[in-house]
């Protein structure tokens, strides 16, 4: 379908994150720093309740898929 969602700034840059690691276990101090910084304004639910978000966005899309590498961090698999 063409369907389109809008992104929130963060959506966007987390989104780019994982589009430039594609397939690679990234760390979930690693992500905070990189998308929200040093300023302390996050807290560790920040990172999950955006996965969430990119989840439902992507969700009709079979071939993408942000999966959850348990005690470690997040991965975006992208079949092809």
């Amino acid at each position: 379908e063409d369907k389109q969602d809008d992104l929130s700034t963060k959506e966007a840059d987390l989104l780019l994150l994982f589009n430039k690691n594609e397939n690679k276990i990234l760390e979930r101090d690693y992500i905070l720093n990189q998308v929200w910084g040093d300023d302390g304004t996050y807290s560790g639910r920040t990172l999950d309740v955006f996965i969430s978000k990119l989840r439902k966005k992507i969700g009709s899309d079979p071939l993408i898929k942000i999966v959850n590498v348990r005690g470690i961090g997040y991965k975006l698999m992208i079949k092809e």
